[in-house]
Parts: C-alpha cells; structure tokens; sequence
C-alpha cells in the first residue's frame, strides 16, 4: 500500500488536498442559487366564506423544477389566547393543466386528511400536498376545509418548487462527480492488476466494491428524472443511495475487525453478524422509501410522518438497530487499538482510516445540527422539505446541503483509494507490509537483521537472475 510509503509530510499533505476539495465544494455552495423558489397566493377571506373550497393555479412549471409542493400559513383574527391547538379536516383535489388548457385529473377522487393547526403568536405552516414529479406543465388544486371554527383573517398558500438554476447545477455537480470517480476507479483497479487477489489487503478489496458503488451514489442515470415523467429515476436514485451508504458502514466493520484476523475470514462468524445489522439498516430505510414514494403516488396528502402511526414504529426500530451498530462498531475499533497499536505497519493502518473517519464524521454531524438542529430528534418534526436538498445558514448564510454531503463522501473515497493503492514497490514489500505476522517467520535472521539481497533487485522477470545463473554456469 501507498500507505507505508507515506511521510509525516505526505500525510499533512494528503489532509489539505481533502481539506481543499472540500473547501471547494462549499465554495460552491455559497455561491451557487437557492434550492428552492418561492411563488405566493393570498387570499382575504372573511368568516361567512372561509369553508369554501379555494381553487389555487400553479405558475407555468418545467422538468427542472422537479418537485412542487403547496403549503398554507393561516392569520387568525386577535384573540386573547396566546396558543392554540386544533384538529380540522382538510379536502384537496389536484388537477393537470394540459397545453390546450383542458384539465386532466390525476387523481379520480378528492382526499381527506386530518390536519392540526397549531398556533402560538403565529401559525406553523401546513403542507397541503406535494407531488414527487410532474406530468403537466401546471396544475390546478382545489382545497376545502372542515370543521375549522378559529376566526380566520387571512390564508397565505405558497408555492414552493426546486429552482431551475440549481437542477442545472445539480446536473452538473453529479456529472463531474461520476466523470471523477470513473476515472478513480479505473486508476485504483490498473494499479493492482499485477496482484492477485489473495495478495489484496483487505481495505484494497473493500475498495474495489465502494468505488463501483460511489458511482452509482453520484447516480449517472440522473439525466432521466429531466427526460422521463416518471416516479421510477427518483426511486433508483434514492435505492443507490441507501446501497452505498450501507456498503460504508459495511466497510467500517469488517475492516476494524479484519485487520485483527489476518487468516480465514469465515462466511459465518465472520460476515453473516455484519450483514444481518447492516442488512436490517438497508431494509428499513428502503421500506421507508419504498413505502413513502407508492403512497405519494396515490395521494399527494400523504405525509408518512404525520398520517400514519407507523413511522414511530420504523423510528424505533431503525434506532436500536443504529444504536446495536455504533455499540458493535466502538468494540471493533478499541480492540483493534488495543491489541495492533505496537505492531508495525498495522498501527499506521488503524490510525489513518480512524482519524480521516472521525474527521468526516465530525462534518457530517457538523452540518446536521446547522441544517436541522434539535429537530431532528423530536417526534412532530416534519422532514418533507427538509429531506431535500435545501440551502441552510453557515459561514455566509449559504450553504448547499447537497453539494456539501456529495462532496464530502466523494473525496473521502478518493482519499482512501489513493492512499491504499499500491506503491511503486509494493510488488516486493506487499507480503512483508500487508501481513507481517506470516512474513517475518519466513525470513532468516540475517535477513531480519541486515536485509534481504533481493529486496534491492528490479524486477526483469527473472532475466537478470537466468543472466547471473548463466555466467556462473559459464565460469564453473
């Protein structure tokens, strides 16, 4: 591996590289459009008209818009209450506007759905439907509301859809981003097509199964969502996601432990503990998914964390899985620690992949918390908007999520890909480094002590020793 090549220099240098693409990527985001834009219909509504259904017309949409989503403030008239809180029914029917100007309708029936309208000095907003991709080029819905008795002054229905400029630069960024991690890909499996595969460590075979993955992360079919007015792009997008990041923490645990069993892995103490948490981890974020985009289809109402009860269930369970994960992974990397931290060159592995980890994490965590901050641990926290990408406050007051996420978890496998690819010398030191427990009973004492001969010698595929054995022939 590159690895044990590697200087004190090199790994400072190796850390502002990461630090500067990064940066880079923020750069990006700061100056790069909103995510969303905004379009707002007022209504003035007085008490003898406020249950009467309102008819809302879309501006003109295109592909790039992607989503589109409407929500609703309400103004209630001064009260003396300083909080309320109340449930009502609220009706809503979406129509297509075709080019001709005839209505299409998407869905054969109007919806019902249970809304609470919590207010204290000012109404939280309500998302009144959304619709996960689009089929016209605007749409007219229809909402009616049901045993709202609080005096209403005033409904402000807004908009909200991805901005065409960020779609374009969303393009972009995947395509460069795919273009890269081909190109990593490539140079990473050119450099160990001299090994055979039982001589690959296993990080380096862990890589080869990440960076495949990674590109399908960056998604290359992304083009299609734009091309195609279907459900089916956003769903494999989300399904290449989930796979990647699982094969991550995959990666994490078998590598903490493998690195502590240099002989036979074997499938059943081994792997199987590994995939079945992992495994559970895929499922239920894939049934989720799954689950959401065949109820938006059906109704644009649906919120999975608001309308059904059993989003508290998966919550559940998805953070004991998490929590079994982390416990079993912490175990893993202070065993490791303990038992391999005086061992040559195994120490150095074990410190390069927890301290480029840790720093990742710690971003990761970083931009969490600045994005949603403690709501993302509170059960009425509703993600609709928030789970996409959105452009939150850091630094200058723009930040993009996507391009920050993307590029972090890109450059991290870049990272890793140059650092245990193999060296110029690898093909001689790649037993001795790689597996230093077997390699040193093989050598001599001379050899320990005062180097092998032939670990000067240049490889020429055996013609310089045939050359040497001839003229030995030659003299004798």
């Amino acid at each position: 591996m590159r690895l044990y090549t590697l200087s004190k220099r090199h790994f400072v240098l190796v850390f502002v590289v990461f630090f500067i693409c990064f940066g880079l990527t923020v750069f990006v985001g700061i100056e790069g459009p909103k995510v969303i834009q905004t379009s707002a219909a007022n209504f003035s509504l007085n008490n003898s008209k406020k249950l009467k259904p309102i008819q809302i017309r879309s501006n003109p949409l295109s592909t790039y818009n992607q989503q589109l989503w409407l929500t609703c403030v309400v103004e209630l008239e001064p009260s003396g209450e300083t909080s309320i809180q109340t449930s009502f029914s609220m009706t809503v029917k979406v129509n297509g506007v075709a080019q001709d100007g005839t209505m299409m309708y998407i869905h054969n029936k109007a919806h019902n759905r249970t809304r609470t309208l919590s207010c204290a000095g000012k109404c939280a907003e309500i998302i009144v439907a959304h619709l996960g991709y689009l089929n016209y080029t605007q749409y007219m819905v229809t909402v009616g509301f049901e045993h709202l008795n609080q005096p209403i002054k005033e409904m402000n229905f807004t908009w909200k859809t991805y901005n065409p400029a960020f779609s374009q630069l969303e393009i972009w960024f995947r395509f460069v981003f795919v273009v890269l991690t081909f190109i990593v890909t490539c140079l990473f499996a050119h450099s160990l097509r001299k090994f055979s595969m039982r001589d690959w460590g296993i990080e380096q075979k862990w890589m080869s199964v990440l960076l495949p993955l990674l590109l399908l992360y960056n998604d290359p079919f992304f083009p299609l969502s734009f091309l195609v007015n279907s459900w089916f792009p956003g769903m494999l997008d989300d399904f290449f996601q989930s796979a990647f990041l699982c094969a991550l923490l995959l990666f994490w645990l078998c590598v903490y432990h493998g690195i502590r069993v240099q002989g036979e892995r074997k499938c059943l103490t081994f792997y199987l503990p590994k995939f079945f948490i992992v495994g559970l981890l895929f499922l239920a974020s894939a049934t989720l998914g799954i689950w959401q985009t065949f109820n938006e289809l059906h109704d644009p109402m649906y919120q999975y964390r608001v309308d059904t009860g059993n989003f508290q269930g998966m919550k559940i369970f998805f953070m004991v899985v998490a929590a079994v994960y982390i416990l079993y992974l912490l175990f893993l990397i202070v065993r490791a620690c303990s038992e391999l931290r005086h061992m040559p060159y195994v120490d150095l592995r074990l410190k390069f992949l927890t301290a480029l980890t840790f720093l990742v994490l710690v971003i990761s965590i970083v931009i969490l918390y600045l994005r949603f901050g403690a709501q993302v641990l509170q059960d009425n926290f509703v993600a609709e908007l928030s789970a996409h990408y959105q452009n939150y406050i850091l630094f200058f007051r723009r930040l993009a999520e996507f391009l920050s996420f993307y590029g972090l978890l890109n450059f991290y496998l870049y990272t890793l890909a140059f650092v245990y690819s193999p060296s110029k010398n690898a093909l001689y030191e790649s037993q001795l480094k790689d597996n230093p427990a077997f390699s040193m009973l093989n050598d001599s004492d001379d050899d320990v002590i005062y180097g092998s001969d032939y670990e000067e010698m240049p490889l020429q595929n055996g013609q310089a020793i045939r050359a040497k054995y001839k003229e030995e022939s030659d003299s004798d």
